[in-house]
C-alpha cells in the first residue's frame, strides 16, 4: 500500500501563488483530490439520480465547473459570456451525453485555470470592490475568490454523501 499524502493544506506553499491565497489554493486542489478519487468507478447509470430528492451527482460535476469558471470571471471584474449563462442554464439539467470522466476532467482543468489566475493576481487588487451577477451585489475580488474555495468545499461534502447513498443502494 503506497503511503497516502498529507492533505494538500500540510504539503507546503504552492509555487507562484500568492501568501494571502494560498489557503484558496490548497482548498481547490484538496476539492480536485477528493472528487477525482470519490468518482472512481461510479457506476455512469446512476450520474442523474436524486436520491431523496438531493442534487444529483452529474448536477455536483457540472456546478463545480461552472461555479469556478462564473466567480473567477467575477473576481476579474467581467461579466458572464453566453457560453457560461449557457451552462449554469444546464447545470440543473440532466446531460445523458456526458460521461464521469468528461465531467471530473472539465472540473480538473477549471481547477488549473483557477489556481494559474491566483499566481497572477496582485495582492494590492484583493480589496478592490467587484459587482456579482445581474443584481450588479457588491463583493470584494478577494471575497468572491474565497467563496469559489468554499463554495467548492461545501459541495465536494454534499457530492461524497449523495455518492455514498448511491453506492451502498447499488450493493
Amino acid at each position: 500500500m503506497a503511503d497516502k499524502l498529507p492533505e494538500v493544506w500540510l504539503r507546503g506553499p504552492l509555487a507562484g501563488v500568492p501568501p494571502t491565497l494560498q489557503p484558496v489554493a490548497h482548498a481547490l486542489l484538496q476539492a480536485r483530490e477528493e472528487v477525482e478519487s470519490l468518482m472512481e468507478d461510479f457506476p455512469a447509470q446512476k450520474l442523474w439520480d436524486r436520491p431523496a430528492g438531493v442534487a444529483s451527482v452529474g448536477f455536483h460535476l457540472q456546478h463545480f465547473s461552472g461555479v469556478l469558471s462564473r466567480l473567477f470571471t467575477y473576481a476579474r471584474g467581467e461579466s458572464l459570456n453566453a457560453a457560461q449563462r449557457e451552462a449554469l442554464a444546464a447545470e440543473q439539467q440532466p446531460s445523458r451525453a456526458v460521461t464521469v470522466e468528461e465531467l471530473v476532467q472539465a472540473f480538473r482543468q477549471e481547477v488549473d485555470r483557477a489556481i494559474e489566475e491566483l499566481r497572477a493576481t496582485d495582492e494590492r487588487t484583493l480589496s478592490e470592490s467587484r459587482a456579482v451577477g445581474r443584481g450588479k451585489l457588491p463583493s470584494t475580488k478577494l471575497g468572491l475568490i474565497v467563496h469559489a474555495a468554499e463554495h467548492m468545499q461545501r459541495h465536494v461534502g454534499q457530492l461524497l454523501v449523495t455518492v455514498r447513498v448511491l453506492r451502498a443502494a447499488a450493493s
